[in-house]
């Protein structure tokens, strides 16, 4: 058991042997055996500690890291599930983990271990359930998904083939439509990288292939469409003005002069060019929030 006196370890070690506790180094390196009989004294303590202070603070997170081997013990029968990510699992774990040290009562005389597993591993079952689902699926139909995949297990064994529709349907009692509603669904919890390859096509030199990907298959939203729409709008209203109204624009946005050069052509000074340009636009901005 790797435990120090509090004379070693400087202030907040002191502070842990004030509250008879032991300072420990590294609690996260605490034997499974040791950190069972440690957490015991650390609750004794946990319980009369006064809480936001740093002794409190202590006997926590030491609790937590002391107890890391019940969340990589629960943890282990979820790898295969999900993205295959430990580290999420974990944390997630570790979560239910908090939240069994701070509901744990010593007076029930339970061990810390019985009462901690089913908050981890419920924590870890609520993650998968509503935090993987790459799209969002109603509750009913993800509930679905996980009898459909018992299901499919056990008429696999007794077929000695993959079940259909039909056979899901009569097996779970439930309709057809049902089935093919969960089979759809499942295709939403995991998602496949847009990066993945789509399609292999053998280039023109020999032993080379290019792969096509998803991504190359997904269209994109073009701004010029808008632009479209906005001519295919503003042609009639360009009808609508007179000769030199025309003429003004096509001087401003045809050739791009600016106001200075404008007037020069016209013959009139840059403000009242401003202000023709203003009343030009502005009539053609009415009449396009008109028919909008």
């Amino acid at each position: 058991m790797s435990t120090h006196s509090a004379g070693t370890s400087g202030p907040a070690a002191a502070e842990a042997d004030a509250a008879g506790l032991p300072w420990i180094e590294d609690a996260g390196k605490i034997a499974p055996q040791d950190a069972r009989e440690l957490s015991r004294l650390f609750f004794d303590q946990l319980a009369v500690l006064e809480e936001g202070t740093h002794a409190y603070q202590y006997a926590r997170n030491t609790l937590i890291e002391m107890n890391q081997s019940l969340v990589r013990f629960a943890a282990r029968r979820f790898r295969n599930r999900g993205n295959g990510d430990m580290e999420d699992i974990l944390q997630v774990g570790t979560i239910g983990l908090i939240k069994a040290i701070d509901r744990f009562d010593l007076t029930r005389e339970a061990e810390f271990t019985s009462f901690a597993i089913p908050y981890i591993v419920g924590e870890i079952k609520r993650y998968f359930r509503d935090s993987t689902w790459a799209v969002h699926v109603p509750r009913r139909l993800q509930e679905l998904r996980v009898d459909l995949a018992r299901a499919k297990e056990r008429l696999a064994v007794e077929l000695d083939r993959d079940p259909g529709v039909k056979e899901l349907a009569a097996e779970l009692k439930i309709s057809e439509e049902e089935v093919i509603d969960g089979l759809i669904a499942a295709n939403g919890y995991m998602s496949d990288s847009l990066d993945l390859p789509a399609d292999t096509t053998t280039s023109g030199k020999p032993d080379q292939k290019t792969a096509t990907t998803y991504a190359d298959f997904l269209g994109d939203w073009d701004p010029a469409m808008e632009l479209v729409e906005n001519f295919t709008a503003l042609r009639p209203l360009l009808g609508t003005l007179d000769d030199r109204e025309r003429y003004l624009l096509e001087l401003r946005f045809g050739q791009e002069l600016t106001q200075a050069q404008i007037g020069a052509e016209l013959g009139v000074s840059q403000m009242h060019v401003s202000r023709l340009l203003s009343r030009t636009l502005g009539k053609l901005r009415d009449g396009l929030l008109s028919e909008g």
